[in-house]
């Protein structure tokens, strides 16, 4: 949220909600998998599934929620289809987030809310 000078809170830019959905969206490893490897350049379904080592039918599900998201797209080329980040502020968004989390080191990862369980706690956390 933004400050005016005087320090009181002022309306967000974005509505929160909107925000809120894309960070849902890319909350999903698998989709962050594939978000990092198309900011290293285009590639077709049966490079994401070789590559990521994943079925064509996940890759395909993640490749339609973030092109319904506008994130990415895809270019023709015979019978395949290239796809490549629809946005450039992805690559500063990724670079930024991963900065983030080599600044807060372990922090994140631990997160009882959303990181991973520590060892010997499984079953704590959020349910």
């Amino acid at each position: 949220m933004a400050m005016n000078s005087g320090g009181a809170a002022t309306e967000p830019r974005v509505e929160l909600g909107a925000a809120a959905a894309l960070f849902r969206g890319l909350a999903d490893p698998t989709r962050l998998a594939i978000m990092r490897r198309l900011a290293a350049g285009e590639a077709r379904v049966v490079d994401l599934c070789s590559e990521l080592h994943l079925a064509q039918s996940t890759v395909s599900s993640h490749l339609a929620c973030l092109r319904d998201c506008a994130l990415i797209d895809s270019r023709p080329e015979g019978r395949a289809s290239w796809y490549f980040l629809a946005r450039p502020e992805l690559l500063e968004l990724l670079s930024a987030a991963e900065g983030l989390l080599a600044a807060t080191g372990e922090a994140v990862e631990l997160c009882p809310n959303y990181g991973r369980p520590a060892a010997g706690t499984e079953n704590e956390g959020i349910a």
